[in-house]
């Protein structure tokens, strides 16, 4: 058991209890601490409380988690889209709607399943059982290249690249709206939104850097085709960003409109290029993800005519 002794400062007095406790740990999602709260129990002030009890500035919160129990990865069968493979890392053309790392809800049908299959075990176990041999990922809906690491060593060096932003990392999306300029920048830090804990937001304070470079390279009758090069790399940067500056992507009911002429699952969003320096030759290397079927169909309906319904 984790314990936990909290004082209600004065910024959450009034808060419920259980989005006061998934303010304060961050790392725990709301859902969770519901849980805990009905399983455990909760005690303010000495005497025990409900998830909707409201805390009072001052109060003395005090709660026990139990210890996560981490389940077994197991290696499973999977047709795995192989870009380039050598002794120290795996380039993948990552399908929609697959996630890329076991989490709750996740534990099987996952990339990194079918990565233990197919390298035996032999994936870097930096970022722990969960996520053996992932550097970066990309959400479960976005499509296109990811990279993972067979050592530590392959994956100290890509790491150390992703915290110099020297990696090269190139999207093609569809947003809403047309975009009169011809390219832009969005410099705008990112951070847990303030109310929805599963949601990313801008947050100019105490918000993480995250820079987006943006060229148009379609325009459409209400849509615009464009290559997004993450400087930074934050979770949902991209859809985030486009959203801040008026053009969320097209199938993002998360961020942008619920509201579509396309039958799509999730956004339209595709990692197109990654390029690094290998950790073993120093050779600077690219590769290149073609455009998933359904992106591909998508273009040629707007450059038909725009947004009629497919059919």
């Amino acid at each position: 058991m984790t314990e936990y002794r909290l004082l209600v400062e004065e910024a959450y007095g009034g808060y419920r209890l259980d989005k006061y406790l998934a303010e304060v740990i961050p790392d725990l999602s709301r859902s969770y601490l519901q849980k805990v709260v009905r399983e455990q129990g909760v005690l303010a002030g000495g005497r025990a409380v409900k998830g909707s009890y409201r805390v009072e500035e001052g109060e003395e919160i005090y709660l026990q988690v139990p210890e996560a129990v981490i389940p077994e990865i197991v290696p499973e069968p999977m047709a795995l889209d192989i870009l380039y493979e050598d002794g120290d890392v795996i380039l993948l053309n990552k399908p929609k709607n697959t996630v890329v790392h076991p989490a709750p809800g996740h534990y099987s049908g996952t990339l990194v399943n079918g990565l233990l299959y197919h390298c035996g075990g032999s994936l870097s176990g930096i970022n722990g059982v969960l996520r053996p041999g992932i550097v970066h990922r990309i959400d479960k809906d976005t499509t296109g290249v990811i990279i993972a690491c067979k050592n530590d060593l392959a994956h100290r060096c890509l790491a150390e690249q992703l915290r110099e932003h020297s990696i090269t990392r190139r999207y093609r999306a569809i947003v809403h709206g047309v975009i009169r300029e011809e390219e832009g920048v969005v410099d705008a830090p990112l951070g847990r939104h303030p109310v929805d804990r599963k949601k990313m937001a801008v947050v100019r304070e105490g918000g993480k850097e995250a820079v987006t470079h943006y060229r148009v390279l379609e325009r459409f009758f209400g849509f615009t085709y464009v290559e997004c090069c993450l400087e930074t790399g934050r979770t949902h940067q991209i859809r985030v960003h486009m959203t801040s500056v008026g053009h969320p992507l097209l199938g993002d009911t998360v961020y942008g409109n619920a509201h579509s002429p396309f039958r799509l699952e999730g956004q339209t969003l595709h990692a197109m290029i990654l390029g690094f320096v290998h950790p073993s030759t120093g050779a600077y290397m690219e590769f290149e993800a073609p455009l998933p079927a359904y992106f591909v169909h998508l273009l040629e309906v707007l450059r038909q005519g725009g947004n009629r319904p497919q059919k």
